[in-house]
């Protein structure tokens, strides 16, 4: 019988226990082997992606992170100079906003455990949202996006960090020797998971490309979509307005 800890991701529910066992395990490691693994890149990501928000033009407001983790994101926006607003962060894995709640005293960040999939916020409620490498653990992407959709105000925009896979042949190939060979050992030497930096490779795989998300994005009512690849396409911004 295959069980929570299985290395390939799964769908629908079990896909989000999967999800949730999977960050709540590896929480005390997680910031470490994010920079490590990406060799600090992820910071300049978090540093554009929270560029493409458009927070200089309500910087008083309220503002949402999804899947939060340890607050990277949330803490990239809130350090901002001139941003007078709020962050809430929201993950449905507990551990992680707990594992990195030392590092948002006295940041105007207020922590939630919450689903993105059932947000518990009502209709048009921030000015702005963001997730970093989050999507793609959602069960269903498309659900996620309308919901996330449902809680922006008219106009306000959905940034999106994600992994994908470089469009460039070579570029692809070295990529995915490290994704798929290297990283999965580091990982789990590092955080003595069995399985989570195999999964990792795994749903990026299985995570739709650029066009295709782009696509989801539209579908659910944002306008404006556009995409940018970074750093050889290792990984894509995506925006939306609601």
């Amino acid at each position: 019988m295959q069980s929570a800890r299985d290395a390939a991701p799964k769908e629908g529910a079990e896909r989000a226990t999967q999800v949730r066992t999977l960050f709540s395990e590896i929480a005390p490691r997680y910031d470490l082997l994010n920079h490590v693994l990406s060799l600090n890149i992820d910071r300049l990501w978090r540093r554009a992606a929270v560029k493409r928000l458009g927070w200089e033009g309500k910087p008083t407001g309220t503002y949402l992170d999804a899947c939060a983790g340890t607050y990277d994101l949330a803490l990239e926006l809130a350090s901002r100079s001139g941003f007078g607003g709020r962050v809430i962060a929201t993950d449905f894995a507990h551990p992680m906003l707990v594992e990195g709640a030392g590092k948002i005293a006295g940041a105007p960040i207020t922590p939630a455990c919450a689903d993105s999939l059932v947000l518990p916020f009502g209709d048009a409620t921030f000015d702005g949202a963001m997730v970093a490498f989050g999507v793609r653990n959602l069960s269903d992407v498309r659900a996620g996006l309308a919901e996330l959709r449902r809680v922006l105000k008219p106009g306000a925009r959905l940034v999106v960090l994600e992994f994908t896979t470089p469009p460039n042949r070579l570029v692809r190939a070295g990529y995915l020797f490290y994704f798929k060979r290297i990283l999965p050992v580091v990982g789990r030497i590092v955080s003595g998971h069995p399985w989570a930096y195999t999964y990792l490779p795994e749903s990026v795989s299985e995570f739709p490309g650029p066009r295709e998300l782009g696509g989801l994005f539209e579908s659910v009512g944002f306008r404006d979509v556009d995409w940018r690849l970074l750093t050889g396409g290792i990984a894509a911004i995506h925006w939306g307005a609601a």
